[in-house]
């Protein structure tokens, strides 16, 4: 197989893969299947992992070429200086996606990976125990900000579509992926509420898709059944994307609201409120939902069930957020 010597980072990982059979093929019956083949390798994972292992190799390509050590293959002690080096600037979070992607880069390749050998995986362990592994997480959007948000909604289309947008991506804890990628045909309103279909998601790269259940809310004003049937009846669309941008002429688009976008609305509605807009995210919304209902004593399970994760780990980190004030020590003691 021919190794990987070039510069371009949009040419890793995904090129590796087939370069010296294609050379042989290139006139042949097998040239449109290894064609297909290379595109099936390069949905093998999402979009943005593929750009980051993209960034993070040609960053360690760079570093490899300025300090005069190979990069493909490269041997475990280059492997061990390099994440030396990105300690004294880079979080423990980013270094473990930067070994990833030279990982996959070897084994694309047909190399051992330098990065399973025991100096690369003691170096990283120092690094975690020096640095710690704490995440700055955003803040999130809890019940009551949510409501003081939907009290500054304008009185137009663009409050019609945010108060949609901020509730369904609340009750639902979407990841701003899924809340931008909701065709009309994937909800369907029942007498119990909004059953959402999620087509694809971060952790469901093979699209079986899941069901989410929105139940009605008691209060029409913060209803996320009533908010979504009144988007669609004002804006007159029954296909496509569910949430779409809005220019100042309060004219719709026929194209899908970007991810970004629904970051700006949750940072817009926080400072409208007099909270800083610089703690919250897209992401503020999914956490919300997570810490809210744990902190109203709702099962594991059941916010596992609403948020899609896979990993109790990731959820119970919400939980002992929303749990901080239930059955507090100190709330007993008379003070």
């Amino acid at each position: 197989m021919e190794v990987y010597r070039g510069s371009d980072p949009s040419s890793m990982p995904t090129d590796l893969i087939l370069a010296s059979g294609s050379q042989n093929t290139e006139v042949g019956p097998l040239s449109d299947i290894a064609d297909r083949a290379s595109d099936f390798i390069h949905h093998s994972k999402a979009e943005n992992t593929i750009r980051a292992y993209q960034s993070d190799w040609c960053h360690f390509e760079g570093w490899c070429k300025a300090h005069g050590q190979s990069s493909l293959p490269a041997t475990p002690e280059t492997v061990a200086l390099y994440v030396t080096d990105l300690a004294a600037t880079h979080k423990p979070s980013t270094i473990t996606r930067r070994i990833s992607a030279i990982s996959q880069a070897h084994q694309i390749a047909g190399l051992e990976t330098p990065t399973k050998a025991a100096q690369v995986r003691l170096v990283m362990a120092g690094i975690r125990r020096s640095l710690g592994t704490a995440q700055t997480a955003k803040t999130p959007v809890l019940v009551d900000d949510l409501r003081r948000m939907i009290a500054r909604l304008p009185e137009n289309l663009l409050g019609v579509r945010d108060r949609v947008l901020l509730l369904i991506g609340f009750c639902g804890a979407f990841r701003r992926s899924e809340l931008v990628g909701l065709d009309v045909a994937d909800a369907a309103v029942t007498r119990e509420g909004l059953v959402v279909t999620i087509r694809r998601s971060k952790t469901d790269q093979e699209g079986e898709g899941r069901k989410i259940g929105i139940p009605y809310g008691s209060n029409p004003a913060t209803c996320p059944v009533r908010a979504f049937q009144d988007w669609l009846q004002q804006c007159g669309f029954t296909a496509g994307p569910v949430f779409r941008p809005i220019d100042r002429f309060g004219r719709v688009a026929a194209i899908r609201l970007s991810s970004a976008a629904v970051a700006d609305i949750v940072k817009r509605y926080a400072a409208a409120v007099g909270l800083d807009a610089t703690e919250f995210a897209g992401h503020s919304l999914r956490s919300g939902l997570a810490t809210s209902a744990a902190a109203a004593g709702a099962s594991e399970r059941s916010i596992m069930r609403q948020t899609g994760h896979r990993s109790e780990k990731m959820v119970r980190r919400y939980i002992k957020d929303g749990s901080l004030f239930r059955e507090n020590a100190v709330a007993v003691v008379g003070l």
